[in-house]
């Protein structure tokens, strides 16, 4: 028998050679077909968790087996080393966080390697270094020429004690209060950096260039809000016009208020001055909510009179003015319309403050008296003057033309998208490449001063306030413009803002004139495949598009989309089933099961746990089972040869050659389809197979090695290490990740015979095994040959027989 499988030592072996051969390192020369295949980089928070496990383990394999079916597989990591939680710790531990991000990422790349991943180190990117971040610098000052990056005032938390913003994070509790110091946070307008994402809010909603996830694709559609309507001008009595947006126009007779947004900025002019101490008072109440509140379905929808009134575009009806805190500024046009007969939201506040109702367009079959509660269907229009009797479409069409001959409305399109609001009031992140000037005013920084460094020197204290605008050696500058004294921008850019080109710098990650090489780009892009997690559905896969087309209205990129695939892992939970969470005490350590089981067993057994989409949790006793599987497998490969015996049976050779044929059938396709799952539950019960076979004197047969070979082919891509091993000891050439996916062979997988199950009336009376070649006739005869059926038949009349060739035969019988 064979030695004992050690995990820990071979795969420190292997580890050790495949760093030191280059094994993983992408070859630009090679003629086999390019694959670029990129997983989400992790933040270097210190510590792998088995959550990075779960989402870089399958993709291993699945880039793994791509390289073995003869693609030239690109597969880069990096870290996503910016970020809040760096300069937390900078406060709380005295530590730069500079400093403490290279530690934790020093760390995690030994836990990386630990995985036995492919990944190609020398193409790695950090995205706090210097020579990442200046080409966050450089896209700024590109897009701010290209009219794609502009300031503009934008609503921040505030605390008024820390006289600072404040991070979302940094907000806490319901009652929305300063982390630092518990002072009830405010909404202030300051001035800061967006990106025009907006100009493509059209072509984002196009996917049919991508493979991606329907969900990702409905919640892209979603956060973008594509409307056709109407824009609605509607005029104060003091001839100010507040426009507003609606999806039905049709609805026009039936407005009786108008809704704005709290922070309008007529609101204050248009409160009569009997009005101003309330709505003062429910402007400050509402800056303190956050958006969320805000809009949430199920809270009231509350709102104040200031005092003014409206005039109806097309009626010239006066209508009063309120403001509600369901109205945000961000969204639309900062107001609304307020059609209560035909709106559940508008319905509930007219109620609320006794205003009227009037139907406008009636359902089917309405008996005309007023409504119980709005109706939102299409129907009939009714009190609406000259449109009376027409249908809702067409009502729409005609009212909107009539807005558009009056000047006071037109056909329009809105997008509930915003442009992207990159400026973050805090010291670790890419520093905005802007200087303001008294007497030049913005002033681009040049790009032959790039980068702007974040300084060395930041004292970081717990005010709140970023260390950027206490450095004046940062701070204090001269204009490039007229060289006289001036002040650097003092804000960072949204972290995401380094995700969203990361994958491009992959392909030239050296370069030290430009991002990339265009025509490397162009070569190797765009993304092939791309995994992660459905969280970054929205955010950084919306941004990363965007930043794409940007890109290729710079003239840098020939494609328009980021990555053509998508595959959205699950989650891993705790033991007890619910997220893994320090608080509930069922956080799973990975290193504690590498060290004692070896990372193989840890990688086969994430894949075993279920689709690899729908995620799970974490069985303490299903890893053992995976380990067993492991010494299975090892014992099975290593054992030694047979003693010298009988010759096997012909018969025995088929059946191993059936067996590693029919397994490899299953797991290329598994591969394929990212079943991991059933790809190692394919391998577990071919190694029970050939065990049993072995124990038959299958290993003395001519099928067995070839057998065993493909054994540990299959193996590659799941356990990396355990399979290396296993090829060495088959005395094959170095490296089985070197070797072609074997290709399953048609007729040995085909069965000499077959299990055919024999029902009546539906229930299962016996099974019978037959050649695999028998047809419908022959398959009738085997079924009335069978004792048990003709058991459940006597005395009855047969009515039908149902053939299912190759599965069932089923009797009908009265």
């Amino acid at each position: 028998m064979s030695d004992h499988y050690d995990a820990t030592a071979i795969e420190a072996k292997w580890q050790a050679r495949w760093a030191a051969d280059g094994l993983y390192r992408f070859d630009e020369r090679a003629p086999r077909p390019k694959y670029l295949f990129v997983t989400m980089y992790p933040y270097p928070s210190g510590d792998l968790h088995i959550g990075h496990w779960y989402a870089m383990t399958p993709s291993d394999a699945r880039a793994r087996f791509l390289a073995m079916r003869g693609h030239n597989v690109i597969f880069p990591i990096g870290f996503d080393a910016f970020g809040l939680p760096a300069e937390n710790a900078a406060i709380q531990h005295g530590i730069h966080p500079y400093k403490w991000t290279m530690a934790n990422i020093e760390r995690m790349r030994g836990q990386l390697r630990s995985m036995g991943t492919m990944f190609d180190w020398s193409r790695e990117v950090v995205t706090c270094q210097p020579d990442y971040y200046v080409w966050n610098q450089w896209f700024f000052l590109k897009f701010f020429e290209a009219g794609l990056a502009y300031r503009a005032l934008a609503p921040v938390d505030w605390c008024p004690n820390c006289n600072t913003t404040l991070a979302r994070e940094q907000v806490i509790g319901a009652d929305r209060v300063c982390e630092r110091c518990g002072t009830p946070v405010i909404k202030k307008d300051l001035e800061q950096w967006y990106f025009r994402i907006t100009k493509y809010a059209e072509e984002l909603l196009d996917f049919s260039k991508m493979e991606w996830p329907e969900r990702v694709e409905t919640l892209q559609r979603n956060w973008i809000g594509r409307s056709e309507g109407a824009e609605i001008i509607y005029l104060s009595e003091h001839g100010d016009p507040i426009t507003v947006f609606t999806t039905r126009p049709d609805t026009l007779f039936g407005a009786t208020f108008l809704v704005l947004a709290p922070e309008h900025p007529i609101v204050d002019k248009l409160t009569a001055p009997a009005r101003r101490p309330e709505v003062a008072a429910y402007v400050h109440r509402t800056r303190r909510q956050s958006e969320i509140e805000r809009l949430a379905e199920d809270r009231e929808k509350t709102g104040v009179f200031i005092g003014a009134y409206a005039r109806h575009p097309l009626t010239n009806a006066r209508i009063p003015i309120y403001i509600g805190d369901y109205v945000l500024l961000t969204y639309g046009t900062g107001a609304i319309h307020a059609v209560p007969a035909h709106d559940s939201r508008d319905f509930e506040f007219a109620r609320r403050h006794g205003l009227d109702t009037p139907v406008v367009v009636a359902p089917p079959d309405w008996d005309g008296k007023p409504l119980a509660g709005a109706y939102t269907g299409e129907g009939t229009l009714v009190n609406s003057g000259p449109f009376d009797g027409l249908s809702s479409e067409e009502g729409r069409r005609r009212i909107t033309e009539a807005l558009a001959q009056a000047g006071r409305g037109r056909a329009a399109v809105t997008y509930r998208l915003r442009d992207w609001l990159i400026s973050r009031q805090r010291y670790w992140g890419t520093p905005i490449p802007i200087i303001y000037c008294p007497r030049c005013g913005t002033v681009p920084v040049p790009y032959r001063d790039l980068p702007v460094l974040l300084p060395e020197d930041a004292e970081f204290v717990p005010t709140g306030e970023s260390p950027l605008k206490r450095n004046d050696a940062f701070r204090t500058t001269t204009c490039p413009a007229c060289g006289g004294p001036a002040e650097r921008e003092t804000d960072t850019m949204d972290t995401f803002v380094d995700s969203s080109w990361y994958q491009f710098r992959y392909l030239d990650p050296h370069n030290r004139d430009a991002p990339f090489d265009p025509a490397r780009v162009r070569r190797w892009g765009p993304v092939d495949q791309y995994t992660g997690g459905i969280e970054h559905a929205v955010l950084h896969l919306m941004y990363t598009r965007f930043f794409t087309k940007a890109m290729r209205d710079l003239g840098l990129l020939p494609f328009d989309e980021p990555m053509l695939r998508l595959f959205n892992q699950g989650i891993i939970l705790g033991p007890d089933g619910n997220r893994m969470s320090k608080s509930r005490g069922n956080v799973v350590n990975p290193d504690d099961y590498v060290g004692t089981m070896g990372a193989d067993v840890v990688r086969a057994y994430l894949m075993f746990i279920g689709p690899w989409d729908g995620g799970g949790p974490w069985n303490p006793k299903g890893i053992e089972g995976v380990h067993r599987f492991a010494q299975r497998i090892w014992h099975l490969v290593t054992a030694d040869a047979p003693a010298d015996g009988p010759a096997p049976s012909p018969e025995l050779a088929v059946q191993v050659r059936r067996t590693i044929h029919q397994t490899l059938r299953r797991v290329t396709g598994d591969l394929e389809g990212f079943r991991f799952n059933t790809a190692v539950a394919a391998l577990m019960e071919c190694a029970n197979a050939l065990a049993r076979l072995r124990e038959q004197e299958g290993a003395a047969t001519d099928a067995w090695r070839p057998a065993l070979r493909t054994l540990v082919l299959m193996l590659a891509p799941l356990m990396p290490h355990l399979a290396e091993e296993l090829w060495e000891r088959l005395g094959e050439r170095y490296s089985v990740h070197r070797q072609p996916w074997p290709a399953w062979d048609p007729d040995a997988v085909r069965e000499d015979t077959i299990t055919v199950v024999l029902q009546v009336n539906g229930r299962v009376r016996d099974r019978v095994t037959v050649p695999a070649g028998f047809d419908a006739a022959r398959l009738r005869e085997a079924a009335f040959g069978s004792d048990k059926v003709r058991k459940f038949l006597d005395g009855k009349s047969v009515e039908d027989v149902v053939v299912v060739p190759g599965k069932l035969v089923n009797v009908v019988a009265r």
